[in-house]
């Protein structure tokens, strides 16, 4: 699987020659020099409804027909504002693909869409493919829902929210991956704003004194899990 960071919490995975974009937040985005007509995702996962993983979920899905996955409400406001291609999904339904399998999952934190509608309930997404199965967390604090997949999922790369102030830092990241039983996290939510700015080597330091890893992976390249 490769994987495309483009800073903050927009990731691209490519399996299989299929494209699955996620928070698709790239306009507004001070870490990332790629336009919204360069992309072209076949998938494109919102986690929920808040302006820095939503922004161009709408523009990228129009000229792309990709098939966005996100929750019941998020799915709807898309469509009322002429996004056909939706796939609604809700906390631990499945959406099965031919590439992977989109489980949506529990998210502590809250989900407002950019003009105010509600924006249903915020989750991640635990991906599973025919080879590994990777932990999405999107926006969220800690919480033991966690546990539950590290015991169900062998979770092999979890990206993880790590800048703090409306999401997990990095001790509490570091402890989820016990939680979840995985060794390696990519970390996202983070630098974009002052309240999310963070120490590379002391967020690392953290990580590494459980045992684990941490990868902080520079915008606009692209990585092997």
């Amino acid at each position: 699987m490769d994987v495309t960071y483009y800073g903050h919490s927009t990731v691209e995975l490519t399996i299989k020659d299929t494209s699955i974009l996620i928070d698709p937040f790239i306009t507004p985005n001070p870490h990332t020099d790629a336009l919204v007509d360069d992309l072209d995702p076949d998938i494109i996962l919102v986690s929920h409804g808040h302006q820095d993983h939503i922004a161009d979920a709408k523009a990228i899905a129009a000229q792309s027909k990709a098939d966005v996955i996100t929750n019941f409400e998020i799915a709807n406001w898309l469509q009322e504002r002429g996004i056909e291609t939706t796939t609604p999904v809700n906390h631990g339904g499945t959406v099965e693909t031919d590439v992977a399998d989109f489980t949506y999952i529990n998210a502590v934190h809250s989900s407002v869409l950019p003009d105010g509608t509600y924006g249903g309930n915020p989750g991640g997404f635990i991906i599973q493919t025919d080879t590994e199965t990777v932990y999405f967390s999107g926006d969220t604090a800690l919480h033991t829902d966690m546990k539950l997949h590290g015991e169900r999922y062998q979770i092999g790369t979890a990206f993880l929210c790590i800048g703090g102030t409306f999401t997990m830092d990095a001790n509490d990241a570091a402890e989820a991956l016990d939680f979840l039983q995985c060794d390696e996290a990519i970390g996202i939510h983070y630098d974009t704003f002052p309240p999310i700015e963070i120490d590379h080597d002391n967020a690392k330091q953290v990580f590494e004194d459980k045992g684990k890893t941490l990868r902080l992976l520079d915008p606009d390249t692209t990585h092997q899990t």
